[in-house]
């Protein structure tokens, strides 16, 4: 059995464009894993393996792959940084014990580096931070440790410092051993020297020296009171203290270099050796029951504890679907019978292989500690707990945010629904955040997900991957009618056609209902003037006629309908003609009872920074919104409103460009309020239209 204190199970996440790929690449080949670096921006990366990812420059999905480094076996994988894929990020963090979390050097903490940032801080990651691209025109370390210290509200304990700038960038000086770090310009990462500091530096790196060590000391109380006595500490107990406070998320050592160029890679790798923690060292993972509350035992990591294993990830590539999975105790033999315990069923391990971006080498048996993926898994979906059939158990589930946008979708060519069908069912397994359904008023497949560029990528995967060109469009409002106005009103129903005849003749009432009632019927009928057995009937009738409204078509809400007289013929009254009668009522009625378009309302929470709370405001009333309450918080404003679902389409665009990228929200479905007369003119209008069209 591996050592587990040897496993270090890593995230690489940031901001869109600061350098993970870049950064993920370079440890790969300075660990011998790769032998030729690819570059995002020839679209040769090796994490980068999705043709769209090629071509955007941009990480869609997390990539695993495992490398090894000073006999430690690193897993490591790279995630996206844009903001519609945060649910790569958000499930990769679930399963890792520890991140390196990237920061451009000239951009520093931007939007998405906080949402990955609070992610993190959520899962109670252990991080180390580097400080990227510091070769850039305004690059700036000093100013980045600062926003990390105002912007995340986090603890950076700076670990180097960088030599030169911009252009003259050419290394960096370890604080803890005061040595200097000089590369040349070959670009390769092993030319580098270790030379004297530079004179200009040797303030600065005494200045900061003594801040680490008085950081790091806090963690023990006798080696304070030692330090404070003035005695010198040991490099090894200050590495040891500075182990115990990274894992303990009190403070982040902080690092400084050029991934692209090559400079300062290795420090980063020794850093994950030196302060990030094993499987060992991390909170072992709650276990819940099947309400998903926790049950206040843990999944142990170790080796002699039963099987206990969550799937964070299901991708489907040219092989067949693989399901990636992080043990947390236990061992994995291929071969073995496992129960999936959201299921209850049980499945066999076929293959276990261990991924390189999408390479493999095929695996016997996988322990606590190892991230690997399982090819073939028949009903596991993202976040099933996988386990030990005589121990059954469920491990703390995964909560993914709710879509925020739909589009609608239909195929080109008539043959493309069926291909499309089986397509989106495997795109719905790979990508929790992307949900799909049939529009029941239009008929019409809607896409939701996190983002325009997210679905965006989903259509471009069905034409390229599946072959499904689809048509995209609006997706339509979800219209609804109601009535204002009491009326009383009869209706007979006579048909005379030779033989028996039809007949029914009903006294009515119709009034609008409580919000929320939708359709109820009563009858006060008395002295039997319409018999019993015909209520149904109308009833019936009525209900069925509730599916159209008067004025634009759309279904019917909130309707009272009591039938208080009528009369009946004894041989030409039947169930049909009251049935007949009660849907020339309807007709005849409804427009009497002053109908109008009611629209649906959303609940939107929107979360923006405080300079830009005006903005959003003001945007939002324009969209005929009802501002309820704000929340000021830490790092930003949360915003809820009631606004009307037709005013939301494009909003995260919008959103986005306000408050510079850094605003997110989230909507759902609250009530029906009254459409304003302009809007609802506009409405009946396209109805009338669509009808001729038919």
């Amino acid at each position: 059995m591996t050592d587990l204190t040897n496993y270090r199970n890593i995230g690489i996440f940031a901001h869109v464009d600061a350098g993970k790929t870049t950064t993920t690449e370079r440890i790969l080949k300075l660990t011998g894993k790769i032998h030729k670096t690819g570059e995002v921006h020839d679209g040769a990366a090796t994490t980068d393996f999705m043709e769209q990812e090629q071509e955007r420059g941009i990480t869609i999905q997390s990539a695993a792959t495992t490398c090894f480094w000073k006999d430690h076996r690193l897993n490591i994988i790279d995630t996206p940084g844009h903001v519609d894929f945060t649910v790569e990020v958000y499930r990769s963090l679930k399963v890792l014990d520890g991140g390196v979390g990237v920061f451009c050097g000239s951009g520093g903490v931007e939007p998405q580096s906080e949402t990955n940032w609070r992610y993190a801080n959520d899962s109670e990651v252990a991080r180390i931070i580097l400080v990227n691209k510091l070769d850039r025109m305004g690059a700036d370390f000093y100013r980045v440790v600062d926003q990390v210290k105002k912007v995340l509200g986090a603890n950076p304990l700076v670990m180097t410092l960088p030599i030169g700038r911009e252009d003259d960038f050419v290394g960096v000086v370890d604080v803890l051993s005061k040595q200097a770090y000089v590369w040349d310009d070959t670009g390769l990462p092993e030319n580098f020297e270790i030379v004297d500091v530079p004179a200009d530096m040797v303030d600065d790196l005494e200045m900061y020296h003594e801040q680490l060590i008085e950081t790091a000391v806090e963690q023990d109380d006798d080696l304070m009171m030692a330090y404070m006595e003035g005695e010198t500490i040991s490099t090894e107990d200050i590495k040891r203290c500075i182990r115990k406070g990274t894992i303990a998320l009190d403070f982040f050592p902080t690092y400084c270099g050029s991934a692209f160029k090559n400079k300062g890679v290795q420090l980063v790798l020794d850093a994950v050796i030196d302060y990030l923690p094993s499987p060992t060292e991390v909170d072992a993972q709650p276990l819940t029951n099947e309400e998903g509350e926790e049950t206040g035992e843990v999944a142990t990591v170790s080796t002699d504890e039963p099987l206990r294993a969550l799937a964070f990830k299901i991708m489907d590539d040219r092989f067949g679907a693989l399901t990636f999975v992080r043990i947390y105790s236990g061992v994995l033999n291929k071969g073995d019978t496992i129960l999936n315990s959201a299921t209850g069923k049980t499945e066999r391990i076929g293959r276990m292989v261990e991924m390189h971006a999408d390479d493999r080498n095929e695996l016997n048996s996988a322990q606590a500690g190892d991230i690997i993926a399982i090819v073939g898994m028949k009903n596991v979906q993202t976040g099933h707990t996988l386990c030990d059939q005589k121990n059954p158990c469920t491990l703390e589930p995964m909560i993914f945010p709710d879509p925020v946008i739909s589009i609608a979708v239909s195929p080109k060519d008539k043959g493309g629904s069926e291909k499309m069908g089986v397509a989106l069912g495997k795109m719905i397994a790979e990508d929790p955040s992307f949900c799909v359904e049939t529009d029941q008023d239009s008929g019409e497949t809607i896409l939701k997900g996190m983002g325009e560029l997210h679905l965006d990528i989903k259509v471009d995967i069905l034409k390229r991957t599946y072959g499904v060109e689809l048509e995209v469009g609006q997706p339509q409002v979800a219209y609804r009618e109601t009535i204002t106005m009491p009326v009383e009103d009869s209706y007979t129903h006579k048909k005379q056609s030779g033989g028996s005849g039809q007949f029914g003749k009903i006294d009515y009432h119709i009034r609008p209902g409580e919000t929320g009632s939708g359709f109820t019927f009563s009858s006060t009928v008395v002295g039997g003037n319409v018999p019993k057995e015909f209520f149904p009937a109308i009833e019936k009738g009525f209900a069925g006629m509730l599916e159209e409204g008067p004025l634009a078509g759309y279904p019917v809400l909130d309707v009272e309908v009591e039938l208080y007289d009528g009369g009946f013929h004894a041989v030409d009254s039947s169930a049909v003609a009251f049935e007949i009668a009660a849907k020339g009522a309807y007709r005849q009625s409804m427009p009497k009872a002053g109908p109008q378009i009611i629209e649906p309302i959303m609940k939107v929470d929107v979360f923006t920074p405080e300079d830009h709370v005006g903005d959003v405001i003001g945007d939002l009333n324009r969209r005929r919104g009802m501002i309820k309450d704000q929340e000021p918080g830490v790092t930003g404003v949360r915003i809820k409103a009631d606004v009307p679902l037709s005013e939301m389409f494009g909003y995260i665009g919008h959103l986005r460009t306000m408050t510079s990228g850094r605003g997110q929200f989230s909507m759902e479905f609250s009530h029906y309020n009254p459409c304003p007369q302009n809007i609802a003119d506009v409405v009946i209008a396209e109805a009338k239209e669509r009808k001729e069209a038919k």
